[in-house]
């Protein structure tokens, strides 16, 4: 199959497209910006203190704290459902396009003032060390591509690509060895991958609904279609019963807020903020991540009474219950005990009292509740000042002996790519799996100049149909799968979790559930894609920024 870079219709953008939304961006950006510098809103009646001496509040503001805000989008709303002589049905879809611009925007200048201005007085420490990160990372990160990119590449080139070896893989036992030295913290668990929406929700819902003493969800994205709404709306009711807790990413929330009004049923309103929607009138405990230096926690996981835990790709929402292909994992034993306190940690940090409540809740040891079942499993984080998943990924990559199998929707990082491309003169084969129809324009874009690399060092490449979110990879008979994507975010900076596993029937199952079903139904590319600048200009923004 040859894959055309100019795009069809639902495909990738056309380079006058990609330059519409790179102005747009840049244009939000400023607005945001000058948004974040104009005068605070008059507070209401009993405002809620913006200084971190003040610990009164349980969380930080929100668009719901903001009345004079909400008036204005009422107001808007209003008068473009009165405007002209538009149809009903045109009326209420302009209505609702300007009524979320104008909530996205006002949730983009607290998301800004949170970050400017609470995140250095309620997490210093964090605020600094994510700086540190960012400008240490970034910078060796960028030597380190010029290098890959313009040596270490063309010595490659030189060496001719094998066929691909039969034999044995690595030595699994010695792996884990180096493993405990390397990185995560091994500890035993029962897996089960559940496969695209119609596995997991109705899972998650069943533990929901069965919850005795407690639900905590920690997740990046909570959107407010209505199928999230309807989860949230169990969660509300389940907290007249039981301990709910919800924990949101600052940026994520943000992201949420862009429901496609098209996709929803007629009568459908989406509330404009999804953390006033759970906590309004019920007992769900809400807490927004901050976001120093705009870092993001890229987390899903859910915890149902300290037994019985999910983590995987998934966000809640409608694209993630009915169309993207995706995976989550369930699991039980004592890994729960080991996401629980990680989970504790970070509900902490969130709150008021910040950093200070993070290494409180540090010290603790953690609580023993779940069953002691299951086989060695391993977690793995990425934290902006410990790259557990990068580490273990590149070990593994650098001691693959016969197959490496990766499925991704993010493919962007030249060490990984370079790694991937000795392996496979190795005589390892090296397939990847990516997303046809991705559903970020300078991703796809990057993605295409990494296919071509691919290719160029015989690495085999399938184009799964649709948009796969799925982030798994097996090496050697050691899988991992979790939230991080392929890119510098989800490696280097942001928060993510994975689970890794050499466990033979584990390893199977998601040898024949994801990537032999993948492989079966992918198309492989059999020649280069062809590029242009604006491919270079997206892979340089996917490399310094995404």
């Amino acid at each position: 199959m040859r894959l055309n870079s100019t795009p069809r219709d639902g495909e990738l953008m056309s380079t006058s497209s990609f330059l519409k939304l790179t102005s747009s961006v840049i244009g939000i950006a400023l607005a945001m910006l000058l948004g974040a510098c104009a005068t605070t809103p008059e507070p209401p009646a009993d405002p809620i203190p913006l200084f971190a001496s003040t610990f009164a509040p349980s969380g930080y503001p929100e668009l719901s704290d903001y009345p004079e805000i909400l008036e204005i989008i009422d107001e808007s709303e209003d008068a473009w459902a009165a405007a002209g002589d538009l149809p009903n049905e045109a009326r209420q879809t302009n209505s609702s396009i300007q009524t979320r611009r104008a909530a996205t925007a006002a949730h983009a200048t607290i998301l800004l003032g949170k970050a400017a201005y609470i995140e250095p007085l309620v997490r210093p420490f964090s605020t600094l060390k994510a700086l540190y990160s960012l400008v240490i990372k970034s910078t060796a990160s960028f030597a380190r591509r010029m290098t890959i990119g313009t040596v270490q590449f063309a010595r490659l080139d030189d060496d001719p690509i094998p066929e691909v070896r039969q034999g044995p893989g690595m030595d699994l036992e010695a792996w884990e060895a180096e493993l405990d030295q390397l990185a995560g913290t091994a500890t035993r668990g029962t897996v089960r991958f559940l496969i695209d929406g119609p596995e997991f929700f109705p899972r998650l819902i069943e533990t929901i609904e069965e919850a005795e003493e407690s639900i905590d969800i920690r997740t990046y994205i909570f959107d407010n279609d209505d199928y999230a709404v309807s989860i949230a709306d169990m969660l509300r009711e389940r907290a007249e019963e039981v301990d709910v807790r919800v924990l949101l990413d600052g940026i994520g929330a943000l992201l949420g807020t862009q429901v496609d009004p098209e996709g929803m049923p007629a009568d459908f309103r989406p509330p404009i903020s999804m953390p006033s929607y759970l906590e309004r009138g019920s007992n769900v405990r809400v807490r927004t991540s901050g976001n120093p230096w705009l870092t993001g926690d890229h987390t899903k996981s859910t915890i149902i009474d300290g037994k019985v835990a999910f983590l995987g790709g998934m966000n809640i929402g409608r694209e993630y219950r009915y169309t993207w292909h995706d995976l989550m994992v369930e699991v039980s034993g004592p890994i729960v005990d080991v996401l629980q306190r990680d989970l504790d940690i970070a509900w902490s940090k969130a709150g008021w009292l910040g950093d200070a409540a993070m290494l409180v809740r540090w010290m603790r040891s953690a609580r023993q509740r779940a069953d002691n079942v299951g086989d060695p499993v391993r977690v793995l984080v990425t934290r902006d000042h410990d790259s557990q998943i990068y580490r273990a990924k590149l070990a593994a990559i650098r001691r693959a002996q016969s197959f490496i199998y990766i499925e991704n929707s993010y493919f962007s990082d030249d060490t990984i790519l370079l790694e991937l491309a000795k392996a496979r003169r190795r005589g390892v084969d090296v397939r990847v799996i990516l997303p046809a129809d991705g559903n970020h324009a300078p991703l796809n874009y990057s993605n295409q100049v990494a296919i071509n690399v691919m290719l160029r060092n015989g690495i085999r490449v399938y184009l799964y149909p649709g948009m796969s979110h799925v982030k798994a990879a097996i090496i050697d008979g050691w899988a991992i799968v979790g939230s991080a994507n392929f890119d510098k975010l989800s490696l280097q900076i942001n928060e993510e979790l994975n689970i890794a596993t050499s466990s033979p029937e584990a390893v199977v199952d998601l040898m024949e559930r994801v990537f032999l079903a993948d492989f079966a139904i992918s198309e492989e590319l059999d020649s280069a894609v062809d590029l242009n600048w604006t491919h270079r200009f997206a892979e340089f923004i996917s490399d310094e920024i995404l």
